[in-house]
C-alpha cells in the first residue's frame, strides 16, 4: 500500500529491454538507503518490486501486462520519476491509501498558471468517470491529489509549488501520458450497491 506522497524524484538510469518484459534500473539514493531486495516501490504509481540493488541505483522487472497498460513503457534514459516506498504502519497518512495497480493512463490537456499555483487539466476515460468526484482524491502518476473540478471527459487539480517541485508535475508538458488510480474505496461501496455489476479492472 501507498499513500501517493511522494518521497523522491528518481531517475532512469537505464532500461533494458527483455523479449516480453522490461527491466528497469533508476537511481533514487534516498530510497535506496533503506531498501531492501524484494521490497515493493511504486514508480510513477505503479508498484514494482526491486530485483536488485547496486549502489544508489535500484532495478525492478516490469511484465508486458504493466508496459501495454501503464504510461512506463514509454520512460526514456534520464527521465525523472516518482518513487515511493510502500507504506509502514507507522506512517503518517498524509495522501490517500493507493494501491499502486494502475486503472488506466490520462493525457496532460492543458496546464494554467498562475503566481501561486498551477492548474492542470487531464483527459478522463469515460469507464473511470463514475469514481471520480470534485474534492475526492486520485493519484496521478502516483501522487495522491485532490480534484479541483471534473467534467465528462476531463478532471483538473491545483498544484501548490512544493508539489510542483517534488514531482514530475511540474516538469510535465500537455500531451504528457500520466497513469491515473482512482480511489479504491469509490469500486468498493459501488460493488456493494451493485454488486451484479463489473467494476472498472485494475491494468497492473
Amino acid at each position: 500500500m501507498f499513500t501517493g506522497l511522494v518521497q523522491e524524484l528518481g531517475t532512469v538510469a537505464a532500461l533494458e529491454q527483455q523479449a516480453d518484459a522490461l527491466r528497469l534500473s533508476i537511481r533514487a539514493p534516498q530510497t535506496v538507503s533503506d531498501a531492501r531486495l524484494g521490497d515493493s516501490i511504486a514508480i510513477n504509481g505503479v508498484c514494482l518490486t526491486i530485483a536488485e540493488l547496486d549502489g544508489d541505483i535500484f532495478c525492478a522487472d516490469v511484465m508486458q501486462e504493466s508496459l501495454d497498460r501503464t504510461g512506463l513503457g514509454q520512460l526514456k534514459e534520464g527521465a525523472r520519476v516518482n518513487v515511493e516506498s510502500a507504506l509502514l504502519p507507522t506512517t503518517r497518512l498524509g495522501g490517500h491509501m493507493m494501491q499502486g495497480h494502475v486503472d488506466d493512463t490520462a493525457r496532460l490537456v492543458s496546464r494554467e498558471h498562475s503566481e501561486h499555483w498551477d492548474v492542470l487539466r487531464f483527459s478522463l476515460p469515460r469507464d473511470l468517470a463514475r469514481y471520480v468526484v470534485e474534492k475526492g482524491s486520485i493519484a496521478v502518476n502516483g501522487t495522491s491529489l485532490t480534484v479541483s473540478a471534473v467534467g465528462e471527459d476531463w478532471f483538473e487539480v491545483s498544484l501548490i509549488p512544493t508539489t510542483l517541485r517534488e514531482t514530475t508535475h511540474g516538469e510535465s508538458k500537455v500531451g504528457d501520458i500520466v497513469n491515473l488510480e482512482v480511489d479504491v474505496l469509490a469500486k468498493y461501496v459501488e460493488k456493494m450497491l451493485h454488486p451484479e455489476s463489473g467494476s472498472a479492472q485494475a491494468k497492473d
